[in-house]
């Protein structure tokens, strides 16, 4: 029998996902026309080009380093998701575990002078002791961890104000430059930025992220430990009766999620990309980014790497979109809209699966009467 290609999940998640960045880029298309339609062609494909509106092919190759820098963490936190959503949970506290991130290898850096590798420790286990709060009352309390990721977001975010008020410059919001205060924390290059026009920035966080990725798509699929996990996250009654540590498993799939997030937070900021803004009052974008991205990876660990890509690729680009057209907040917009429509790819698997369905029924109940008339005929030439 031949089997329809349409029924292959990676074949449905990679057309749900192109599926959902064309209506997110419609959408856009349409809000951009209803403001100004003078320019909405040439916005949206500035949107879509990002570095590549630059013409000098040493300023593309730079500032398409500057998007992979972005990349990075933005793969981190959707490997946050994923990784917790693969167990049956939704880890929506991955931005305040992101925010501890932040806190702890900023100050680390800045405040106790300590080198790269001890600061990215002291990220993960920030996000991880996080993790280990939603999942402790989740275990304990039946709390649901979207409740308590939520809470924890506002006060990690809060804390993380607080504690890096005291490593920020005297004269404005932001913490110390990390390059001049303390150049051993910084990610090692190896390298890699010379391949970006000596872009100083891109370094060691890139192929580390990568290199998590794989990690995780090896553990779910690969090993017994995963296996258990996703058994837990499925059915927690039946894993007790198996004889796994339900309450455990819970708690641990959220502490290693809550360190794939607090570590992307080390793989930005450790870079010297940016400064952390110590008055700033919302919660990072990068860890809500991150459903996104792994919705559209259609929750692959593989998958999501390209999602990361391509999400990060639309946000830079809308800050290139003509400000004299458009008021500076629509570039933030038109990206939200897109950003938001990647997170259908679900929903886009389950339209598809249902129209297969129904046509395999629609095929079933034509061959079923094809079959008994053909039955039928055959009785009325042997009757004769």
């Amino acid at each position: 029998m031949k089997r329809n290609l349409l029924k292959n999940d990676g074949v449905q998640s990679l057309l749900a996902s192109l599926v959902c960045v064309v209506l997110g880029l419609f959408l856009g298309y349409v809000v951009l026309l209803a403001i100004n339609p003078a320019g909405v062609g040439e916005a949206i494909l500035t949107v879509i080009k990002n570095f590549l509106t630059y013409n000098r092919p040493s300023s593309q190759l730079k500032y398409l380093g500057n998007t992979l820098v972005k990349t990075a963490p933005l793969l981190m936190c959707a490997l946050s998701i994923l990784f917790a959503y693969k167990v049956g949970l939704f880890n929506i506290g991955a931005a305040g575990q992101y925010c501890m991130g932040a806190a702890l290898s900023l100050y680390a850096a800045l405040g106790l002078g300590w080198g790269w590798l001890p600061c990215l420790i002291a990220a993960m286990l920030g996000g991880a002791v996080l993790g280990a709060i939603s999942g402790l009352l989740k275990s304990y309390c039946n709390v649901n961890e979207v409740i308590s990721g939520i809470m924890l977001n506002w006060i990690t975010l809060y804390l993380t104000n607080m504690l890096l008020t005291t490593v920020k410059e005297d004269t404005s919001p932001y913490t110390l430059v990390l390059s001049t205060t303390n150049p051993s924390a910084l990610l090692p290059s190896l390298g890699i930025g010379a391949l970006f026009d000596n872009n100083q920035y891109v370094g060691f966080a890139l192929p580390l992220s990568l290199v998590m990725a794989l990690l995780v798509w090896v553990v779910l699929g690969r090993t017994k430990f995963g296996y258990e996990l996703k058994a837990t996250g499925f059915n927690k009654n039946a894993a007790k009766y198996c004889g796994m540590a339900e309450k455990r498993n819970v708690i641990l799939s959220l502490m290693i999620s809550g360190a794939l997030a607090g570590m992307g937070a080390a793989l930005l900021y450790l870079t010297g990309y940016e400064q952390w803004q110590c008055s700033t009052s919302s919660v990072p974008a990068m860890g809500f980014n991150g459903i996104a991205a792994a919705f559209l990876g259609g929750l692959n660990p593989l998958g999501t790497m390209l999602a990361s890509f391509f999400i990060q690729h639309i946000t830079a680009g809308g800050a290139y979109v003509d400000k004299s057209m458009y008021c500076a907040q629509i570039s933030d917009l038109i990206s939200s809209i897109i950003i938001y429509l990647c997170g259908f790819v679900l929903f886009m698997k389950h339209v598809m699966n249902s129209s297969i369905a129904k046509r395999e029924e629609k095929a079933a109940l034509k061959a079923k009467a094809a079959a008994e008339q053909d039955a039928a005929n055959g009785k009325g030439g042997d009757q004769a």
